[in-house]
């Protein structure tokens, strides 16, 4: 598996991806709404396009679709349910199904809802697992859930799904917030050294040359993996005094995450 990160460069700090068969040439553009970077980078590693996949519905990830069709015939796939969101889908995606690309590439699509709920993250079983996850984790991060999506369905996929995957599993997001995040995570947990240590590797990195966490990472600087602090949970408490001394996970969590929506 070859995989090609496309930094677009725009307000919203989106990535592309390419994902690549090395022996065939075939490759799956992740939500290329950059068309033209993404078309400019199949056409300079000699690949093509062959299928489009959009993690969700929103308009910054499905924005390219119908130029990266036009120039080349690509078939989208999406979540089964988000066929009335997103035009042309060709092939509806549920838990476990396999999306292959030529003839060394199969990705397996999780059902992952929370920032929509018709999300999908496509994860690689790989020499090197990989996880691609739209808007649902973003480095040391978590999507928002203004537009279609729910706190307490994002908590179930982090536990249920994404925090059950091996550690080595590389983080392919749909959006470089990284520096803003590990901000975030520091004022929650200003005990935190991990984080404390990333931030100052990536503070005003080049998103062309992004930094790549795993999940073992993110489990040490992501502040809503690590739900059970103790710094955490009394920060928290200052915030919300009717908080329980030791709340359940759940809880920490969407109040995080309704935290990180004003900050």
């Amino acid at each position: 598996m070859i995989v090609k990160r496309i930094w677009t460069g725009n307000a919203y700090r989106n990535f592309n991806y390419l994902i690549a068969c090395g022996e065939t040439g075939e490759a799956l553009a992740v939500d290329p709404l950059d068309a033209q970077k993404c078309l400019k980078a199949a056409s300079d590693a000699g690949w093509e396009i062959t299928q489009v996949l959009n993690t969700h519905e929103h308009h910054d990830h499905i924005g390219g679709n119908d130029a990266v069709v036009a120039a080349t015939g690509a078939k989208i796939l999406a979540h089964r349910n988000a066929g009335s969101k997103i035009p042309g889908v060709s092939r509806g995606l549920g838990a476990g199904d396999v999306v292959k690309v030529g003839k060394t590439v199969e990705l397996e699509a999780m059902d992952t809802p929370g920032h929509t709920m018709c999300h999908i993250c496509l994860c690689a079983h790989a020499d090197r697992p990989a996880l691609f996850s739209g808007d649902t984790l973003f480095n040391a991060g978590a999507g928002n859930c203004h537009n279609g999506g729910h706190p307490a369905e994002l908590y179930k996929t982090f536990v249920e799904q994404i925090g059950r995957l091996p550690g080595d599993t590389v983080i392919y997001p749909g959006h470089d917030y990284i520096e803003n995040n590990l901000k975030f995570s520091l004022d929650r947990e200003p005990d935190n050294e991990d984080a404390r240590a990333l931030l100052a590797k990536v503070s005003g990195q080049d998103p062309e040359q992004a930094y790549e966490t795993t999940l073992a990472i993110e489990r040490g600087v992501n502040t809503f993996f690590r739900l059970g602090s103790p710094t955490l949970i009394a920060r928290l408490r200052e915030q919300f005094p009717d908080l329980p001394e030791k709340p359940d996970a759940q809880t920490v969590f969407i109040k995080l995450r309704q935290l990180r929506n004003d900050w």
